[in-house]
């Protein structure tokens, strides 16, 4: 059932560690990257809704409800994936960022719904930990994958000026590929129920038609369950803080560690295989913390148990800061990896428990405006925080995030978890 988010993960993983190095190496500067990133949030908040609500209302007796979108965004995903590191300037690479990232979300948001389907409530904090795992496994090997066609396969790493580098493109066709086949596998091996009144969905299908369905995905949000009005602060700050460093570490690490921006340089390329290790690092840690945060949550809460791990999160982000020796960020990934395995899981967890069975994609699909919304706030502000207040040094960003994830954590405690 979650083998596919393993594929998903590839593309996630590959665009999350090396847009901003690939942006840099097409000329962008510091100031420019949150709004270059821009692209990644505003696809996820127009489609994820859409994609929601309508893999809500679909049921085909061979392809079942959710297994058409997995497929058409693994096929769109692939695409992109193989055409975005053959970018030849910057506008180029934008316009694939927003093919590659509308594609994954098209796969993606049902995933979440699939598991609220066939799972009953007890079993969801286990199920969304196992969806936590197998993202944990793809987005290790997809993110050090630049580093192992470098040191392993002796792929050149650095390229002439505006030119990516042959290890970067040789891990992205790699990543569509595993995309593909994963996405496949699930399409190919799991087996959906039908709704439980078939011809109310098809009636209300027919009523509805295609432009009241999407003025009604919109919509959702004020209609949200109060669960999930508290949830969504603790997720827009946990994904501004999460934003920040997505944008942010290649250049923090680059200029603060290996003391360098030229993006054709060797130390530069090093560094930002660097951070894909360490992505790697934090993912792999998420992977194996999975299965564990069900346990701390049976003996405390699910609340509880997502502030410990926000809170690490943030001491993980700020310690970067006090960081001059590379390997040492493989610790400060440690705190990014504990606070990760609970993002994947446990706002899942508590939501799915308050919202109607007949809804589950539809709503997700609301709540993930609050994944969104904070990376639109965040590629509007971080460009502008960095340059006027805080020395235009990309490693202050990390402090941002750091704080950001403190204060989700607090928030935590304002949720009420309903647990059935």
């Amino acid at each position: 059932m979650s083998f596919g988010f393993l594929g998903i993960q590839f593309g996630f993983a590959l665009q999350n560690a090396n847009v901003s190095r690939i942006f840099e190496t097409l000329g962008a500067s510091k100031d420019e990257l949150p709004i270059l990133w821009l692209a990644a949030p505003v696809t996820g908040l127009l489609v994820q809704p859409i994609i929601g609500y309508y893999s809500d209302r679909t049921w085909s007796e061979r392809w079942g409800r959710r297994r058409p979108f997995f497929m058409a965004g693994a096929i769109l995903a692939t695409i992109a994936l193989f055409l975005m590191p053959n970018s030849t300037a910057l506008w180029v690479a934008v316009l694939m960022l927003w093919l590659m990232d509308a594609s994954i979300n098209v796969s993606m948001e049902p995933f979440r719904a699939f598991v609220g389907d066939m799972l009953p409530n007890e079993q969801r904090t286990s199920g969304f930990a196992m969806q936590s795992f197998f993202i944990g496994i793809g987005a290790v090997v997809a993110s050090v994958l630049p580093w192992i066609f470098t040191n392993w396969f002796g792929v050149s790493n650095t390229a002439s000026d505006g030119v990516i580098p042959d290890s970067v493109k040789w891990s992205f066709y790699v990543g569509g590929i595993a995309y593909f086949l994963a996405v496949l596998w699930t399409v190919i091996k799991t087996k959906e129920y039908p709704p439980e009144d078939l011809e109310k969905l098809r009636s209300e299908n027919a009523a509805m038609g295609i432009f009241g369905g999407l003025a009604e995905s919109f919509m959702g949000i004020f209609k949200m369950p109060k669960t999930m009005v508290q949830l969504a602060f603790v997720q827009f700050f946990s994904w501004f803080a999460l934003f920040a460093m997505w944008i942010y570490t290649t250049s923090a690490v680059t200029s603060h560690i290996y003391g360098t921006s030229d993006s054709s340089s060797t130390a530069y390329n090093e560094g930002a295989d660097w951070v894909g290790v360490c992505f790697g690092m934090y993912n792999g840690f998420a992977a194996l913390v999975a299965f564990l945060l069900p346990v701390l949550a049976k003996y405390t809460s699910r609340k509880v148990t997502h502030l410990i791990a926000l809170f690490c999160g943030g001491i993980g982000l700020i310690s970067i800061f006090f960081i001059s020796d590379p390997t040492l960020l493989l610790l400060s990934m440690v705190g990014v990896g504990i606070a990760w395995a609970s993002i994947l899981s446990m706002p899942y967890a508590m939501l799915s428990g308050s919202l109607p069975a007949e809804k589950m994609g539809y709503f997700m699909g609301v709540f993930n405006f609050f994944i969104v919304i904070p990376q639109i706030v965040a590629a509007g502000m971080l460009g502008f925080i960095l340059k006027t207040f805080l020395g235009n040094e990309s490693i202050n960003a990390m402090i941002v995030g750091g704080i950001s994830f403190f204060v989700a954590g607090l928030l935590c405690l304002l949720v009420k978890d309903e647990v059935k």
